[in-house]
């Protein structure tokens, strides 16, 4: 007679009792038939074996407080109540992914527009200035000229180009941020 038989029969056994060999038993017993109620469940054998590994993990660990009437009976509602545990939250990652993902590209999206509508009106404003600024500007910010590069090759002061980016900045930001 198996251990497991001797288990299931009295009605109030405590799996207090169970050893490393009735509980391997066990295990050889119902693990089939809780891994085949699993996978039917979530289509799925990679988390139907998690599901059930747990179930006797948690089987095992509980052992010396469970008090279980009908082996069987506890195994099956273990994995029927793992498995719907497991669907729900795989539903709610779904939904939250769905959610970040829907979100992000919309938030992408507008912050491309804006980034664009910016670029248009920088652009706009930048080529609003005098000449010799605009110049200046562009050889700094865009080129990544130095003063003294700019200085020496439009043959001006490097006061000059100073006064003519701090102008160009001046500009951008009265054109960006208007003081109302």
């Amino acid at each position: 007679m198996y251990i497991c038989d001797a288990l299931e029969e009295n009605l109030h056994t405590q799996l207090v009792q169970i050893t490393h060999v009735s509980f391997k038993q066990l295990f050889e017993r119902y693990w089939k038939r809780l891994f085949g109620f699993a996978v039917k469940m979530t289509a799925d054998e990679e988390d139907a074996k998690e599901i059930v590994q747990e179930i006797f993990k948690s089987l095992w660990e509980r052992r010396a407080s469970l008090h279980i009437e009908d082996v069987e009976r506890y195994l099956l509602r273990s994995v029927k109540l793992k498995t719907m545990e497991y669907i729900r939250n795989k539903s709610t990652k779904q939904r939250h992914h769905d959610i970040i993902l829907n979100t992000t590209k919309i938030d992408y999206e507008d912050q491309q527009v804006q980034v664009k509508e910016l670029k248009h009106k920088v652009n706009h404003l930048v080529e609003s200035l005098p000449k010799q600024c605009k110049n200046v500007f562009k050889m700094s910010r865009e080129e990544g000229m130095t003063n003294k590069e700019i200085a020496h090759m439009l043959l001006i002061s490097e006061r000059a180009v100073e006064y003519h980016i701090s102008k160009a900045l001046s500009t951008l930001r009265m054109g960006l941020y208007p003081v109302e």
